[in-house]
């Protein structure tokens, strides 16, 4: 069995819905991470990588081809470097980068990037095929997030609530407030603001070249935080995803574009190639939970985690827990036993305020968390979240 370490980490920025990544493709940004790995690292013999894993949760459009292959050409690659798109939707970046760990820690590979992409803005309608001759009634579905082509049997048996209906049955089932989210949603707006006045996401973002017809620019910073929210702002904010609901734009995570990879290795190639750790990957975990209620997966897949490793949450000194809803961070923290306002639990704000790229978002945890224990001092982290059609996953790195 071989430690693995993440010797490097970048990401993109993150754009907002129709923001400024949305010209890119995805299998271009998901090659920008890539190629700035290589930039950053020129001891590497990159022949002897071993994989690209990515994880991407549409595939419906420009990134249909196996993204993870189509980035690593793009971005300079040898060719007979491979690659893999993993899905698991929410949690497929966090699922590249473990894949990728595991692969090292049994001996099976020495050196891969792990990471993930996505592009919302730029998924695609899909129609389907006619079932019958002269059908007149095609179906078509916008592919940026939620179902389509339900499974009528699966439908029956588990329902298909979309993604903010099912922060709402979170809220309900576990009495969440309309106040207690929008409070939670304020701080992460104004945890996101501070870090980005204090400059600390500057390890770990790349800037993004902009071409229009007319100008040349660098996008460098997230562009989905509101420095402007407030309680009332917030509060003003209609509940359209049921009557008499709680969650709101405001309490949840945005429709995003971004793009994260990882660079991670053992002793023998850290050594091969002069690179030193930012962290080390101790243990990654996955559960399955009632699909109506996915946004609690976090709570059961972090005890499963850390009673693997024989840690405690105690022990964790980071906790960064992806904020799809207000409602489901909530729920989460408190089957964990934790405060609302544990300074331990996304001290950078997370992705009510910066965003959630569906297949970067679990790659981003990993990399500001490791980014975050060696600024802080502290050793370990937890990164998790909750993931569609009821699953949840988490991973605790130890730092270097």
């Amino acid at each position: 069995m071989q430690d693995v370490y993440i010797c490097d980490a970048v990401r993109t920025p993150i754009g907002k819905y129709a923001g400024a990544l949305s010209s890119i493709r995805a299998d271009d940004l998901g090659a920008l991470p890539i190629k700035a790995l290589i930039e950053r690292n020129p001891s590497v013999d990159w022949k002897r990588l071993e994989e690209v894993f990515y994880g991407c949760a549409n595939q419906a459009g420009e990134d249909n081809r196996d993204v993870a292959r189509m980035s690593s050409l793009l971005a300079g690659l040898p060719i007979d470097v491979p690659g893999v798109t993993l899905n698991r939707l929410c949690g497929s970046g966090m699922d590249a980068v473990g894949s990728a760990a595991r692969a090292i820690i049994s001996g099976q590979m020495q050196m891969a990037i792990a990471g993930g992409v996505e592009s919302m803005s730029r998924a695609p309608f899909v129609m389907a095929k006619p079932t019958s001759a002269f059908n007149r009634q095609p179906e078509m579905f916008d592919t940026t997030i939620g179902w389509r082509f339900v499974n009528k049997r699966l439908k029956a048996q588990y329902g298909t609530d979309s993604m903010p209906e099912t922060a709402e049955n979170v809220a309900e089932r576990f009495a969440i407030s309309r106040a207690d989210q929008d409070l939670f949603a304020l701080r992460s707006q104004q945890k996101t603001v501070a870090a980005q006045v204090a400059g600390r996401f500057a390890d770990e973002l790349i800037p993004v070249e902009i071409i229009t017809r007319k100008s040349t620019e660098l996008f460098t910073e997230d562009e989905h935080p509101r420095a402007e929210a407030s309680l009332e702002s917030l509060a003003k904010l209609k509940t359209p995803f049921r009557e008499g609901g709680s969650v709101t734009a405001g309490n949840a995570s945005g429709v995003n574009d971004g793009a994260c990879a990882l660079l991670l290795a053992n002793e023998q190639a850290m050594k091969a190639y002069h690179l030193t750790a930012i962290a080390k990957v101790i243990g990654m975990a996955t559960v399955g939970v009632e699909p109506a209620i996915m946004g609690i997966g976090p709570a059961p897949a972090s005890k499963k985690v850390l009673e693997q490793v024989g840690l405690s949450l105690e022990q964790m000194d980071v906790i960064e827990l992806n904020e799809a809803f207000a409602s489901q961070g909530l729920a989460v923290l408190r089957e964990l036993g934790l405060a609302d306002d544990d300074e331990r639990v996304n001290p950078n704000g997370g992705a009510i305020a910066l965003g959630h790229p569906l297949g970067m978002s679990g790659a981003r945890l990993i990399t500001t968390a490791a980014y975050q224990l060696k600024r802080s001092g502290g050793r370990y982290a937890l990164c998790t979240m909750c993931i569609g059609v009821g699953q949840g996953i988490a991973m605790v790195i130890e730092a270097q």
